[in-house]
């Protein structure tokens, strides 16, 4: 039966909740005939919804921690055996059919859904960067979106000065960001948790800041212009084959960066990642260079987010600093909690939901950001570790032999 309590729990959360939007679902205002419409029903449909979803979230997770109680009291009482979960066998045929569907878009969709595709595929190649970091090494890094921009202003100025392709500056950008991050993650080092996002955030501000008021430098608040997007062999193309054009850069950019990233969290730099995220002392007497380990987490990761900004740049021919805010690295970083902190599949599942679904809301008009938040609160009650939980290794010894077994967090 339910408890009593938590039906009181509920019925406050719903008053709470249609309190919140009172001002957004009941009150409409038209400023044209100057009148103020009361829409009570909307509140009470508000109310009802909230309360029924409350009942429905806490019985999920009241039956949820039972099934956990259920499944420790079997384990504990079972023999203590070694098992080995193998992949999936359909994870390959899958990704390769999501690649072939992405080859296959831009043939399928208009220039408009490409270009929407364009910018989710940016953020997966973002999240993934800042997985390296957040996820896998355990940094939090609130600053990160002053890499995005460090790529973006090195293609503008380095073309606006000195005529320098895209091609060129792809690279250069990508090492300027990585030089940044070792820059900004050398004074840092010992700092950690809430203090490593402050010092983060404020760098990240700090970069924006300097873009905004270096006029002679950046051209300030107006950005810089007439930025051109790359070339195929000296080719000249239309709109849209250039939109289809950046489109398979990215996306080509995209399985590099997923063989990447799945290579390092593999090896043994990704291991010593993992061991400084669950302990920095432990790390530390293990033999593991601390130093050198943050510094490699922040300069790879910023690498990747210095690549996308030339790619930026290319695409939308114009950049100002109005365009890399702190709103930027709080997408970024959402995108990985979303996804699941150091799950690969979970950031780009994570990236296109976060990137596409505010676009295909439109047709809720005025709810649409209401219905992407609600959408967020129902995925962190009912799935908090992410969309896809990372999975994590354990090396046993038995016998004289090791055995690799993996069991979900």
């Amino acid at each position: 039966m339910f408890p009593v309590k938590e039906l009181k729990r509920s019925a406050l959360t719903s008053l709470w909740f249609a309190f919140l939007t009172f001002p957004i679902m009941v009150v409409k205002v038209d400023p044209i005939e100057r009148v103020v419409s009361w829409r009570w029903d909307n509140m009470f449909f508000i109310a009802f919804g909230s309360f029924v979803f409350s009942i429905l979230a806490k019985v999920f997770i009241i039956q949820k921690e039972r099934r956990a109680s259920k499944k420790k009291q079997k384990t504990i009482s079972e023999p203590l055996v070694q098992r080995i979960v193998r992949e999936p066998r359909f994870l390959y045929p899958l990704a390769l059919a999501c690649f072939i569907f992405g080859i296959s878009f831009p043939f399928l969709f208009s220039t408009y859904q490409t270009n929407i595709m364009t910018t989710a595929l940016m953020y997966v190649v973002l999240g993934l960067g800042l997985n390296i970091v957040v996820g896998v090494a355990g940094l939090l890094d609130l600053g990160y979106v002053a890499f995005y921009a460090v790529g973006a202003y090195s293609y503008a100025l380095l073309n606006y000065n000195f005529d320098m392709g895209f091609w060129t500056v792809l690279p250069i950008g990508g090492l300027l960001a990585a030089l940044l991050g070792i820059i900004l993650g050398f004074p840092v080092l010992r700092l950690r948790g809430d203090y490593l996002a402050i010092v983060t955030l404020g760098f990240g501000e700090i970069i924006r800041l300097v873009l905004e008021n270096w006029n002679d430098f950046s051209q300030g608040p107006s950005g810089i212009a007439n930025i051109p997007r790359p070339s195929f062999f000296g080719m000249d193309m239309t709109f849209a084959g250039g939109i289809t054009y950046i489109y398979y850069i990215i996306l080509v950019l995209v399985v590099l960066t997923i063989f990447v990233v799945n290579r390092l969290q593999n090896s043994r730099l990704g291991r010593a990642w993992l061991a400084l995220r669950e302990d920095e002392i432990a790390c530390e007497a293990m033999g593991i260079d601390k130093t050198k380990t943050k510094l490699i987490a922040f300069s790879l990761g910023a690498f990747w987010a210095g690549f996308v900004g030339v790619i930026f740049a290319a695409k939308t021919t114009f950049v100002n600093p109005a365009s890399f805010t702190f709103l930027e690295s709080a997408i970024i970083l959402s995108i990985v909690v979303l996804g699941g902190m150091g799950s690969i599949i979970g950031v780009v599942i994570g990236a296109l939901i976060l990137i596409l679904l505010p676009e295909y809301l439109r047709a809720l008009s005025e709810y649409r950001m209401l219905a992407f938040g609600a959408i967020l609160v129902v995925m962190m009650v009912f799935k908090p570790g992410g969309i896809i939980s990372n999975v994590r290794r354990n090396y046993k010894f038995k016998g004289l032999s090791v055995v690799e077994g993996k069991n979900n967090e």
